[in-house]
């Protein structure tokens, strides 16, 4: 997949250095996209867990839970991304009939009217990243149990969000080479890390 070259960081966690704009960062800029960005996601879970005490329809529930999973999927790409933290990507067809994926960051401008908030910045990485870990519990759960007719609902669950995730992670990150480098930088700190624990362990 291709992406865009340029991209730009965007403010997720970190205050913002001007001093005059921290009581600005720190509220919610968009509370109705805030609300949607958890809302649709939290509620599909809160179906799935409580379904089989609701009804004992098995197609009603599967229907409503991939409909709040499609509705989460959508704004989250479309919406609350490009809102909240400045993120956006998506998948355009070239003139030669060829399929490019694009993911890009909001530009900040030199006097940082642009910025997120970190508030916003909070919800929003919050909720993309808790809410596909609870699905891959919930799909080994399944899996374990033996729910074989839950485990379509659960899959469905962790492709969408979990592509959603893949997508903003890319577009923070960067390219493809950026996620391996991030990694194997990650994890030979880890292994120095390590291995200076045990030497200092063998000397004492």
């Amino acid at each position: 997949m291709d992406s865009g070259d340029d991209i730009e960081d965007v403010s997720l966690f970190d205050a913002d250095d001007d001093v005059s704009r921290r009581s600005k960062k720190s509220k919610i800029r968009h509370p109705v996209a805030s609300f949607f960005h958890l809302f649709f996601r939290v509620s599909a879970i809160v179906v799935y867990l409580l379904c089989e005490l609701l009804t004992s329809s098995f197609i009603a529930c599967m229907v409503t839970i991939i409909l709040l999973l499609s509705c989460d999927f959508w704004a989250v790409k479309n919406v609350t991304g490009r809102l909240m933290v400045g993120l956006r990507w998506w998948n355009q067809v070239d003139d030669d009939g060829r399929s490019h994926w694009v993911f890009e960051a909001r530009k900040v401008s030199a006097q940082g009217g642009r910025t997120s908030s970190e508030a916003e910045s909070r919800i929003f990485w919050l909720g993309l990243i808790t809410c596909p870990m609870i699905w891959v519990i919930f799909a080994f759960s399944a899996l374990f149990s033996f729910k074989v007719k839950w485990l379509a609902v659960v899959v469905m669950g962790v492709v969408l969000q979990g592509a959603n995730l893949y997508g903003y992670i890319r577009c923070k990150v960067g390219s493809r080479k950026n996620l391996t480098s991030l990694a194997t930088n990650y994890l030979g700190k880890q292994f120095l890390r390590q291995t200076m624990a045990t030497e200092d362990q063998a000397a004492s």
